[in-house]
């Protein structure tokens, strides 16, 4: 057997695969079908087991139920946190930002009455759930960080094609564009070769259908938020082309969250090589997945029936032909990414550097010296990071590089937090928080990138997709932010600490 034979041999067995569990899955009820079935038969279970799941499904749907159940998770979430700052009560600061955000996301609600609290809470729930699970528990966290440390093994090996067609030199010299953004064309081609073969959607299959069971946001919505922790915002949504037009406002202005909220592993390697946590990183990314669907159904809740049901979607299957073609298709996809971060970033850093010119002179006229654009806007930052768990000595820096990530892109608030880093110039906290705050595609370039991709998916919807995309722009920030908050909770002294010093290691051999 040839190697193009097994390779469609192994596509079309997990595709085959995915689908089967897909289709079997039903809510709760299937979990439970798979358990009890088998030993009780089939008789017992349709007149007796089936009915009884049944009734304790819709009974734990109904209002009083779900009062019951919200209270419960809150007073959960109070009882860890407090329990977390029993030696260090200023950590209890953190839980300020989730609460503002969660206050702002009312105010700003298209529909306030309609806002369905259950899945805003349960969303929240499971975001703060996992930063325990990754952050504080010491085997999550050994997990995720062996994971980070082998992700930064991987990416690693771009440096050898770099250095093939580039030189030593310019990548030596830690040239952005060069020794940087080689790591995407590595990735990208991974990605695409494993979409071929069906393993991204088989893994998409069952963290989409944990986001539905464990949420309760629909399918659409579940699946490309899980899509956004392995792709990036313009890919996701091709899982679920077909159903694109079909989707109501609130599950395509969710959809926008989930691109904004995460950030696409193709870059992953070069924000590691900044010098940012893998393991941080990789956590904000799953973290960022609940914390979208939450903020999403905040800001814009349902008001319409959804038009996509579980029994009736299908994910795509890559279009390649054969793996060659596939793994050529995505070292042509990361061309269009890395010019397209290229060209935002030359763009968007001129405006600024424009900008600041301009507040400085008005200022100076004024007889005020050395205020810029960026500067204001970074004090404009303060108080925000500051309730997200930052020292107040570490603020302004901290709102420097987050007014960067939200102005610019996160690319430019990365290469300043290294730089930081490797300065000493903030502690370790205020870099796993500013880590976290960074870890998203909220910015304008990303903003103008995700109306083009859906409006080509859905011509027919591209005024209702541009009017939910601005809404979600900040909702997307805020899922980041919120993840940060949490995390400062978590993290530990000693964790930082250590996680300081990989990262000033890791910076200082970059920088060689």
């Amino acid at each position: 057997m040839t190697g193009k034979n097994i390779a469609i041999l192994i596509r079309q067995r997990t595709i085959a695969i995915v689908r089967k569990k897909w289709n079997i899955r039903r809510r709760y009820s299937v979990s439970l079908t798979g358990v009890f079935k088998p030993y009780v038969g089939q008789k017992v279970y349709d007149n007796s087991i089936e009915p009884a799941i049944d009734k304790w499904m819709e009974f734990s749907r109904t209002r009083i139920m779900s009062i019951v159940m919200i209270l419960f998770v809150i007073v959960v979430m109070g009882a860890i946190i407090l329990f977390e700052s029993r030696h260090e009560l200023l950590k209890v600061r953190g839980v300020a930002a989730p609460i503002f955000f969660i206050f702002v996301g009312f105010v700003f609600s298209k529909h306030r009455r309609a806002i369905p609290w259950r899945i805003v809470v349960h969303g929240l729930f499971l975001q703060f759930m996992l930063g325990i699970v990754v952050i504080r528990w010491d085997r999550g966290r050994e997990v995720f960080a062996c994971a980070g440390d082998k992700a930064a093994i991987f990416f690693s090996y771009a440096r050898e094609g770099a250095l093939f067609v580039y030189g030593e030199t310019i990548v030596n010299d830690f040239v952005f564009a060069f020794a940087i953004l080689a790591g995407i064309f590595f990735f990208s081609v991974i990605t695409s070769c494993l979409f071929y073969l069906g393993v991204i959607q088989f893994f998409l299959g069952v963290f989409g259908w944990l986001l539905q069971a464990m949420i309760g946001t629909t399918v659409c919505e579940s699946v490309n938020a899980a899509a956004n922790i392995f792709l990036s915002m313009s890919e996701s949504p091709l899982l679920i082309r077909p159903y694109i037009s079909r989707l109501t406002r609130s599950e395509l202005h969710t959809i926008c969250v989930s691109g904004y909220a995460t950030v696409a592993g193709t870059v992953l390697g070069a924000y590691i090589s900044f010098g940012a946590s893998a393991a941080h990183l990789i956590t904000a990314s799953v973290m960022g997945a609940p914390g979208s669907l939450a903020f999403g159904k905040l800001f814009y809740p349902e008001t319409e029936e959804s038009q996509t049901k579980a029994d009736n979607i299908e994910l795509e299957a890559s279009e390649d032909e054969t793996l060659l073609d596939a793994a050529a298709s995505g070292a042509a996809n990361a061309m269009m990414i890395v010019l397209g971060i290229v060209s935002n970033i030359i763009a968007f850093i001129s405006m600024i550097a424009f900008f600041n010119a301009v507040v400085e002179w008005s200022f100076e006229l004024a007889g005020v010296d050395e205020v810029t654009f960026i500067g204001l806007l970074s004090k404009a930052f303060m108080p925000l990071v500051f309730l997200m768990g930052v020292p107040w000595y570490d603020c302004q820096k901290i709102g420097l590089v987050v007014a960067e990530k939200t102005l610019i892109n996160e690319f430019v608030g990365y290469m300043d937090l290294g730089k930081m880093i490797m300065g000493g110039e903030i502690d370790a906290r205020s870099a796993a928080i500013a880590t976290f705050a960074l870890c998203g595609f909220a910015n304008p370039g990303s903003l103008g990138i995700l109306i083009a991709a859906l409006s080509v998916m859905a011509p027919t919807r591209r005024a209702e997709i541009t009017e939910v995309a601005f809404l979600a722009f900040f909702a997307g920030s805020i899922v980041s932010f919120t993840s940060a908050s949490w995390a400062g909770i978590f993290v530990q002294e000693t964790e930082v600490n250590s996680i300081s010093e990989k990262l000033i290691d890791l910076y200082l051999k970059n920088s060689k």
